[in-house]
This record gives structure tokens, sequence and C-alpha cells, in this order.
């Protein structure tokens, strides 16, 4: 049935789209039109009729619709569904092409990249969105990087300001790094994470442009800025935001360091310093957050999202170890730190193969050291791994009790500290374990229910917020179906009023065909009043011709004429200054006569000094042949010199090495000294005790001998 209606239906659709394009301007309900595209694509994106109804001549006017109601649409709502609509489409990889050839992408994303002025978090939020969802695509990648990175001309910027553009992209970017609108913190992760994906694009160019390097250059302060330790008062959620923060903050970082150019301008900004404050920090929220595992997938916990930003940051002091002062110093003292073993270890163990690579490359740079503590890391990772053996054995046990108790114990699970106590009386005496289960192990149904009872007591707490959290989340439920109601009468009238319209397009459509026959005979009649309209046409094309003809002729004596006029009066010019060099040569004639005779005589006194210099030029010779033995001599003493440079230069590599150890030594004596200090200051204050109490004693001594001789007196 739907193979027989395909050609009806699609043409039936492609109206009813067209329709809507046309009456988008005036109509105030732009949902509904972005609803019916999604229906559309929903339904028929991956049959015969979505291949007709979204093929080559069609696609382009849906992405001129979907654009334009994105950039003029007049609520958060219609650009939210909008931008949703263009994600999905982006997942068809034929679609997806077809964006990439799309002609007018760069000037619709410059329109798009000018909604991130406004102040609004949730339209900014869904732009970027849609921005990252094109990131995905390799083709449009390029083309974005070029619209975002590209500096805006004269004219380009007049333009924008007539069309109320935005300002560049990059800016916009920028702005919503650190801007101070509430609720924007979504939308800096966002634009960070967008920031990397364009500039890993950039920097794989073969070239950079001035405008790339000026950006990043004033892009680093800004980042740099989002680096302020987080609020230890403000608990777990914003600490898990600031963790989450820095490990985007690093990334770009590390992306920016892949080139000398833009590693040079990172090296600039970044001190040693603010990487040592920063691990110290992360260190701290690392040992203050439970360690506890979750199950795998859960990757947003407190203490691996802390360990991940954390091996970030000493990634980036390991790439910029040789650009900044005293940067390698403070590496290799921190990876000697003993606090240093717990995150090493879950990323080790971790099942990304990204964080497995950052900490074998930090493992391989603290091996060594002499104060690493590798047994210590060790012990940390067969402790995990331990406790993942554990797990697995844990889940084989409960399957097993589960296949064997009957659905009244297993309800237990719940969470309710009810349930929990009922399982332990049950468990204590027994009977409901032999009535159900007398093939299974009691031991191991027991150890099972001691893990439950024990994790049941730990999430006990965090249940009441959650419950406070599902509350709430009823609430908004509950709002948001009386909106999805309200919305859906909303459609279904619109629904209405466009099948009253479609009835009205047909009967115009019947009206309008009885006006076409009228319209062909008229067309008749014009076609023959066309025909002499096209002979005078003619004729006036011929007059026009030979007047252009007639124009250039006259032009061309005109400039001949002009350039003539021009030559004649350089030429007299020039006349009249070669008169004058004429009258000067005649005067300087005469002079030359006289002169030469002085000449004549000075030749012949020259001769005689010359048969004078001919007989010096014989014991020159007799000189110059000792001097290139001389020269050879210089040679043999280069070449020895050029073998002395080599020895010397193998000695300089020694030292280098040296030097490199030395600063390595330096690290571990600067942890030796701090620890010193402490044990120096343990000692200083038992000294203080000791002083205290011998002077008590002496005091209490000397007081007691007074009283002996009172008495003896």
């Amino acid at each position: 049935m739907m193979t027989s209606s395909c050609p009806a239906s699609a043409s039936w659709l492609t109206c009813a789209v067209t329709t809507t394009q046309c009456r988008v301007t005036s109509s105030l309900c732009l949902t509904v039109v972005v609803f019916t595209l999604s229906i559309l694509a929903s339904l028929t994106l991956n049959e015969k009729v979505g291949e007709k109804l979204f093929d080559a001549k069609n696609i382009y006017q849906t992405f001129q619709l979907v654009f334009n109601i994105i950039v003029n649409g007049d609520g958060t709502l219609t650009r939210k569904y909008s931008v949703d609509l263009l994600v999905d489409l982006l997942k068809n990889p034929k679609i997806a092409d077809y964006l990439t050839r799309y002609e007018h992408f760069s000037a619709c994303v410059s329109q798009v990249l000018g909604l991130l002025q406004s102040k609004d978090p949730d339209s900014a939020a869904k732009v970027l969105e849609l921005l990252l969802a094109m990131c995905s695509v390799s083709g449009l990648r390029s083309l974005l990087c070029e619209v975002v990175f590209r500096p805006a001309g004269p004219k380009l910027r007049a333009a924008g300001r007539r069309q109320g553009a935005g300002p560049d992209g990059g800016i916009a970017l920028v702005q919503w790094l650190s801007s101070p609108v509430e609720g924007a913190e979504s939308c800096s992760l966002q634009a960070l994470q967008l920031l990397n994906e364009l500039l890993e694009e950039t920097l794989a160019a073969e070239t950079l442009s001035d405008f790339v390097l000026s950006f990043i250059e004033m892009l680093l302060p800004v980042v740099l800025a989002l680096l302020k330790g987080p609020d230890p008062a403000r608990g777990d959620a914003h600490l898990k935001k600031f963790c989450h923060r820095i490990i985007h903050v690093t990334s770009l970082l590390l992306i920016l360091c892949t080139e000398d150019s833009t590693r040079s301008l990172v090296s600039r900004q970044v001190s040693a310093q603010l990487c040592l404050s920063q691990v110290e920090t992360l260190l701290s929220c690392c040992l203050n957050s439970p360690l506890t595992r979750l199950p795998h997938g859960s990757d947003n916990y407190l203490s691996q999202v802390c360990a991940e930003a954390l091996l970030k940051s000493l990634e980036l002091m390991s790439k910029l170890r040789q650009q900044v002062k005293d940067m390698e110093t403070s590496f290799y003292r921190m990876l000697q730190d003993q606090r240093i073993v717990t995150p090493l270890s879950l990323a080790l163990t971790s099942h990304h193969r990204e964080r497995v690579q950052t900490g074998l490359s930090l493992l391989f740079e603290a091996t060594p050291l002499p104060d690493f503590p590798l047994f210590i890391l060790g012990e940390s990772i067969a402790a995990n791994n331990a406790y993942r053996q554990r797990e697995s054995e844990l889940s084989v046990k409960r399957v097993a009790v589960q296949e064997v108790l009957p659905p009244g114990i297993l309800d237990s699970s719940s969470g309710s500290s009810k349930s929990v106590h009922s399982l332990a009386d049950k468990i204590q005496t027994g009977l409901e374990l032999q009535d159900h289960a007398k093939n299974s192990h009691v031991s191991e149904i027991i150890d099972v229910y001691e893990q439950k009872l024990s994790v049941f007591a730990s999430k006990e707490s965090g249940l009441q917020g959650l419950l406070e959290a599902k509350a709430l989340a009823l609430s908004k439920a509950d709002r948001l179906i009386a909106q999805y109601r309200f919305q859906q009468a909303q459609a279904e009238a619109e629904a209405c009023k466009l099948g009253f319209l479609l009835k009205e397009a047909e009967r115009r459509c019947e009206d309008l065909q009885v006006e076409l026959s009228n319209q062909e005979q008229e067309m008749e009649r014009s076609m023959a009043d066309m025909e002499e309209l096209l002979q005078h046409n003619a004729r006036l094309q011929r007059d026009s011709e030979e007047h252009q003809a007639l124009k250039g002729a006259y032009n061309t004596l005109l400039n001949r004429f002009n350039e003539s006029e021009r030559l004649f009066k350089e030429l007299q010019t020039s006349h009249n200054s070669l008169t004058k060099q004429n009258d000067a040569l005649r005067k300087n004639h005469e002079k030359i006569v006289s002169v030469l005779a002085e000449r004549e005589e000075e030749i012949k006194s020259l001769n005689s000094d010359l048969k004078q210099k001919n007989s010096d030029i014989a014991g020159l010779r007799s000189e110059l042949h000792s001097t290139e033995e001389k020269v050879k001599a210089k040679d043999q003493e280069r070449r020895d010199l050029e073998e002395t440079v080599d020895v010397l230069r193998k000695e300089l590599n020694k030292t280098e090495q040296a030097r490199k150890d030395a600063s390595i030594k330096a690290s571990s004596l600067e942890l030796q000294k701090s620890q010193l200090e402490s044990k120096l200051k343990q000692k200083e204050d038992e000294l203080n005790k000791h002083s205290a109490m011998i002077s008590m004693i002496h005091s209490l001594s000397s007081g007691k001998m007074k009283s002996d001789v009172n008495l003896s007196l």
C-alpha cells in the first residue's frame, strides 16, 4: 500500500512543504512547521518516500527553511526544536553530505553564530549543541573552522551591521567562556569543547594564519582565568563542575602544545606556580572525595573526575617543562609525592584507553625517580584489581541467590530500612532460607546479604536526597505534561487550520486551471507581438553596436592625441636641457686640452716609476711563496682545532645529562627538605616540652629544699 501511493504522497508532501515555506514569514506559529518537518523526517527519512522528499532538489530548500527558523525564531522553544531537527538530519550520512555542498552554509553559520551575542543561556546552549553536532561531520568541521576563524572585512562588517548580525564567531565563544550570566555553566563547558574541536582541526593544517595566532593569544588569559580554585563550602556538585572545567581547559592547552608557535604562546602565559597550585588543589580534592568504585560506566563519579583532571594537569606540566622556568623541578617533585598513587592507579586500571595511555606516560617519567612510591602504587593497583574480582564474584553469587530465593525476599533489595531489618531477622533465624533454599550453601547466601546490608547502610543516607530529587522531578514532569497537552491542543488546531488551507488551495488550483487556459490564448497573441518586438530589438541592437564601435574609436584617437601632446612637452624640455649641456661641454673641452698637456708630463714620470715597481714585484713574489707555506701550516692547526671542538661537544652532552640528573636530585632533595623541616619542627616542639618540664622540676626541687631548711631550723 505504501509503494502504490508513494508518488502521490510525495507530491502532496512536497506541495505542503512548499506552501509552508511560502507562509513562514507571515505565520505566527513556527513551532508547527518544525513539528511537521520532524514528523516527516522521522516517518519517511529511511523510506523511499523520504528519498524523494529529501532529495537534492528539496533538501537545500529545507536547509534554508530550518536555518531561517533558527535565526528568526521568536522563542527559545521554537529554536530548540529546530536545532533538534537539524541534529537529527545530520545523523543521516547522505543529508550530511548534502549540507557540506550547500553553497550558503557559511552565511547561515555566520548568522547562527550571531545568536551567541544574546544573554539567554538556553538559546546559546542549543546553538553550541548544533555547532558540536556539525563538528562530528568531517566535511563540515573544516568549513566551520573557516567561518569561526575568518576575520570580517570592512564590507562584511558593514553588511553585518545592516542585517543585525553578531560579532565574530570566535569572540562570541570567548565571551561565553567566562559569562557572568546565571546558569551559563553548561554553555561554558560546551564552548570549551567546541574550541577544542575547532583548534584541533585548525592546528592540523600546514600553516597557521596570523588571525588564528592573535585569537589564541587573546583566548589564553580567559582560559587560564577559569583555573581558579573551587569553593569547598558549595558541596560535591560544585567540585564536580570544577573538575570537568579543568579537564576541558587542560585538554585545550594540550592541543595548543602540539605546535611550536602556539606552545611558545602557552609557555609565556602559564607559570610553574600556577600548575603546582592546581595540582595541589586537585590532590586535596582526590583525598577528600570518596574513593569507592561504582559499577562499570559510572565515570562521572567524583573521584574518577578528580583523577582525570589531575593527570591532565601533570601531562600539561610534562609538555611545558622545557619551556617554563622551574616547571621541570616542580613536575618531578609532584611525581615523587605519595598522594599521586591513588589517581595514577585509578587511571592504570581504567576502562578508557586515553586514561590508561596518560597514566603509562606519567609512569614512564616517574619510574627513574629515586623517591617514587612504586611499591605503594603496585599495592594500590592490586587492591583495585582484587576489588573488581570480588565484585564479579559477588555478582555471580547474587544471580545464584536470585534463582533460589522467592520473589518476597528478592524485593528486600529495594533499599528501604524496613526491608533491610526484616531480611536481617530472616537470616538470623535461618528458617526462611531453610524452607526455600535447601539445596544452596547458607554461608554463601549470608556473605551475599552481608555485602548487601553494608551497601544498603551506606546508601540509606543518599536515598533521602534522591527521593527529594525525584519529588522535584515529578513536579517538573507535571508542568511539562501540562505544557505538552497545551502544545498538543495548539498543534491540533494548527493541523485543522492547515487542512482547511489545503482544501482552499485545491479549490484555488481549479480556478487557476481555468485562468491558465485563458492565459494560454493570450500567450499565443502575445507571441506574435513578441516576434515583432524581437525584430525591432535586433535593429536597435545593431545600431547600439555601431554606436559602441564609434565611441571606442573616438576614445582611442583621444588617448593618442593626449599621449602625443605629452611626448611633445617631454621632447621640448629635453631639447632645452641638451642645449645647456652642449655649452657646458664646450667650456670643459678647452679645460681638458690644457689638462692633457700636463698629463703627458706626468706619464713620463710614471714610466720611470713603473720600472721601479717591476723590481719591487719580483721581491713580493718571493714573499708570497713564503706566505703560502705559512697558510698551509695554519690549515693544519685549524683541523686540529676542529677535532678538539668535537671532543668538547661530547663533553657538553655529558654535562647536559648531568644537569638533568642534578635537577632530579634537586627535586628529591626539596622533598626530603620538606620532610626534614616537618621532623625538625616536631623535635623543636618536643624540646620545648622537655625544657618546660625541666624548669618545672627545678622550681619544685628548689621549693622543697627551702622547706627542708626551715624544718631543720
